[in-house]
């Protein structure tokens, strides 16, 4: 017999349905359409190849401006977390770029290099990087040095203390950036897509929009909704269960 607390989720997503249902019927207008119509609108679009031609776009564009953000973001946080003379200095950068709306950042960039695919990357990855800097650097000034001590200790190499000592610490830190990461940088791809590409889901939804398709711009958010989620089940977690391992 399956446990109530297997079944949560599932009575969760019910509820919510319930309540959209009840909503739309209630308000009875196309600023609210129904899930029934939203499901409909769904699977018209995959079958003519528009959402997952769009989608995969968004997604081209996340994994690339994803990976570069948490490549630096990892390199340069554990360097300023290392070394408190270049942390001390550069910590008021972070700080503006941090409060930079990303608004101005995709304008600026655009404005800068023009409506091209880099422009419309760096614009994404210049919004993310200080995040994952900052939420690295604070999980290497969290390193315990006797740890440290003791790989040194025992010479232990380069990536072997890095395997072993540093990133069983670190991870908790990488995990939040990562999963942080997502939610913030799918958003910011869709202004990006909005203000200065010709395709994407940000593109789409700037069209139904202007159309005022609330029906459309629901099912390609639940689209990509669903595809996160998707890559949280299949991809994070278990990366999160075999990193934690050595816990037990």
């Amino acid at each position: 017999m399956i446990s109530l607390k297997k079944r949560l989720p599932t009575l969760s997503l019910l509820a919510f349905l319930v309540i959209w249902q009840g909503l739309a019927v209630y308000l009875d207008s196309n600023t609210l359409p129904a899930p029934e119509a939203v499901a409909k609108v769904f699977w018209q679009a995959c079958v003519s190849g528009q959402l997952p031609f769009h989608l995969g776009v968004t997604l081209l564009r996340l994994v690339i401006s994803f990976a570069i953000a948490m490549l630096l973001g990892c390199a340069i946080g554990i360097v300023l977390g290392r070394n408190k003379k270049l942390d001390a200095f550069f910590d008021n950068w972070l700080v503006i770029f941090l409060n930079v709306p990303a608004l101005v950042t995709i304008i600026l960039c655009y404005v800068w290099f023009g409506l091209i695919e880099s422009a419309a990357i760096l614009a994404v990855v210049i919004n993310k990087l200080p995040n994952v800097i900052v939420t690295i650097r604070e999980g290497t000034r969290m390193l315990d040095q006797d740890l440290l001590d003791m790989a040194r200790c025992y010479r232990f190499s380069k990536r072997k203390t890095l395997t072993h000592v540093i990133w069983p610490q670190l991870h908790p830190f990488v995990m939040g950036a990562t999963r942080s990461g997502l939610a913030l940088i799918w958003k910011i791809i869709l202004v990006v897509e909005l203000l200065g590409r010709s395709n994407g889901m940000g593109y789409q939804l700037h069209l139904f929009f202007q159309l005022f398709d609330v029906a459309s711009i629901l099912a390609y958010t639940i689209a990509f909704v669903a595809v996160i989620q998707l890559i949280e089940l299949l991809i994070l977690k278990p990366l999160d269960k075999k990193a934690l391992r050595w816990r037990k």
